[in-house]
């Protein structure tokens, strides 16, 4: 097999195929006429602009191709969003794996979108320009009692509508991946699985939205709700945003922060029980505390239609109209990411036998070419959650992906992450109209496989709007294609780290991210005022540094370019991560993870 390629290195990866760097302006860098249009914009709605057809709840990937979908057509739709930019709970924070659809259970809401929402991926690629690795998914089979399961997901998958699927033996598995255990004896392949960056799938998705005329309202929180005969009456909290924007962008995340309070202690010695509990008191006080320095303005908008799509908070949305046929009972998962010189240790989404808590720990590459260890399953209302420490759960991930692939260096770990995925207690995706109001549309409870089931979502949100009375006549200004934003580089030729001109000028060392690349991020319609924003669009900071060189240099672009002070510039707003202590491991901490493995 030849040698694994990396986005934005020598090429781009666009609707599932390698582009190579002489073709992308054929095949990546066209537009099409995708200039934004001045149709709307983003922030607090103007006064007077209180009524619509629809509100959408929630701006995760769900709630983005929702809104996408919807602007297809001649609808007035207004889109809230609680955090201070779209894609801040359970869309950021996942492992990007575009599911074929094998895994679920056949008749399951999750079986009907699953495999129909991965075939929608290559097209919108080519349209949106986020970059999709269409690189498969192999199940491996760690000996003769694990292949029995690798027969039942073949036959599962055959009942969900999934093409392609075989079952490889050892000597053809050994070929796909040179670096697979020896204990490995067979694997179910799946060709259509693919990758994608989370968080740049999503904003892809809802710049277009945007342009195309969709009203999104970020820092903006949902906190009432009055259903009448024939609207919605939307009560919500808008924050300040001239103020530093440490509430919005902590907005349900206190999970994560316990664990970033409780990782404090890796190098030192073992967390206890205790100084987690105090972790996730002190982050729930934190957060109460900058939302109550932010909130500025009450506001009420009425709509004919509400879209449900608010993740983790889903259960609390539905309980404003007397909904409690749901509830949310989140499940965390922690993920170890390493350096870009282990990416190629995997070709393909590694994946274990699936148990009952979920598809298991897996080892994949990622779209820019590191390697991703991930994710635990751990439930937040279960009790031995909380006690479970960062060493404890490091060694967990490590462990169960030695099983997989045992070459990795521990010692090249560069980030980890934790996110919350919103299970619900009736165990299914909640894609319907609600009970209490018909006009009332959930698209909630989507966990895995929610990214890869999505767009495909969207389409049967739309269908149950219309048959709720929602008239759609399509919009023939409706522009599908978003202007690409990540350039291609050959290495470091025509780029230095000091240069006048903006895309020559290198500002994100690790990533070689270009001035001129982040300028454009800034200016775009979704509203970029923090460092975190920049790095989710540019990956400026995403580098095994983890920003040390670069964040103050991008907050300085920011406050030149949105005329913010410096000082109100959002930046990453703690010094560890979910399980590590630092953003920059000392060698005895390296040493530490190493002997972990």
């Amino acid at each position: 097999m030849s040698e694994p390629q990396y986005h934005g290195q020598g090429g781009l990866w666009c609707g599932g195929e390698w582009v190579d760097l002489e073709d992308c302006d054929k095949v990546w860098n066209q537009c099409n006429g995708c200039e934004a249009s001045d149709a709307t914009g983003t922030g607090p709605v103007e006064c007077g602009d209180d009524e619509y057809d629809v509100i959408i709840v929630g701006a995760g990937c769900v709630g983005a191709c929702v809104a996408r979908e919807l602007s297809r057509y001649h609808t007035k739709v207004l889109w809230l969003e609680k955090a201070d930019d779209v894609t801040q709970g359970p869309t950021k924070a996942n492992s990007g794996i575009v599911h074929a659809g094998y895994d679920d259970k056949p008749g399951s809401v999750k079986s009907r979108f699953c495999w129909p929402g991965n075939q929608m991926f290559p097209q919108m690629d080519k349209e949106l320009h986020f970059g999709y690795l269409r690189n498969g998914s192999l199940v491996v089979a760690r000996g003769p009692g694990d292949e029995p399961m690798l027969q039942e997901l073949l036959e599962r998958g055959h009942q969900n509508g999934v093409k392609r699927l075989r079952i490889i033996g050892k000597e053809e598995l050994r070929k796909m991946e040179p670096h697979i255990s020896d204990d490995a004896t067979a694997a179910l392949y799946s060709p259509d699985a693919g990758t994608v960056t989370p968080y740049e799938f999503t904003i892809a998705v809802a710049e277009n939205a945007v342009d195309n005329g969709v009203k999104l309202s970020i820092n903006t929180e949902v906190v009432g709700i009055d259903a009448g005969d024939d609207s919605f009456a939307v009560h919500t909290v808008e924050a300040n945003r001239k103020q530093p924007q440490l509430a919005a962008r902590l907005a349900g995340s206190s999970v994560v922060l316990a664990a970033a309070f409780c990782a404090a202690n890796f190098g030192a010695g073992v967390p206890t029980a205790a100084a987690a509990a105090f972790g996730a008191f002190a982050a729930a006080g934190a957060l109460l505390a900058a939302t109550q320095l932010l909130s500025s303005k009450k506001r009420t908008y009425r709509s004919r239609y509400v879209v449900n799509a608010a993740g983790l908070f889903s259960d609390k949305v539905a309980n404003m109209i007397g909904d409690t046929s749901f509830k949310i009972k989140p499940r965390l998962g922690e993920y170890l990411l390493f350096h870009k010189d282990q990416g190629d240790l995997a070709r393909h989404v590694l994946f274990p036998c699936p148990s009952k808590m979920g598809k298991g720990v897996l080892v994949q590459p990622t779209l820019w070419g590191n390697l991703l260890l991930g994710p635990t399953a751990r439930d937040i209302h279960d009790p031995e959650t909380a006690k479970a420490t960062p060493t404890e759960i490091i060694t967990k991930i490590l462990t169960a992906c030695r099983r997989l692939v045992p070459a990795f260096d521990a010692g090249h770990i560069i980030h980890s992450f934790a996110g919350c995925r919103a299970k619900t207690d009736v165990g299914d995706w909640q894609i319907r109209p609600s009970d209490k109001a018909p006009r009332f549309i959930h698209a909630a409870g989507v966990d895995s496989p929610g990214l890869a089931g999505s767009p495909a979502i969207a389409v049967e949100v739309v269908k149950l709007l219309a048959a709720a009375g929602l008239e759609l006549k399509d919009d023939a200004s409706f522009n599908p294609v978003r202007r690409p934003l990540v350039v291609a580089k050959n290495g470091w030729k025509g780029l230095t780290l000091k240069h006048k001109d903006p895309a020559k000028h290198v500002v994100c060392k690790c990533e070689k991210v270009t001035e001129a690349e982040i300028v454009d991020a800034i200016h775009r319609r979704l509203p970029v005022d923090s460092t975190q924003a920049v790095r989710k669009r540019t990956r400026a900071g995403m580098g095994h540094c983890q920003g040390e060189y670069c964040e103050s240099r991008v907050a300085k672009i920011i406050a030149r370019e949105t005329k913010l002070a410096e000082k109100n510039v959002g930046r990453r707003p703690w010094p560890a991560s979910s399980l590590l202590p630092q953003r920059w491991l000392t060698d005895a901490q390296k040493s530490k993870l190493q002997h972990l493995a």
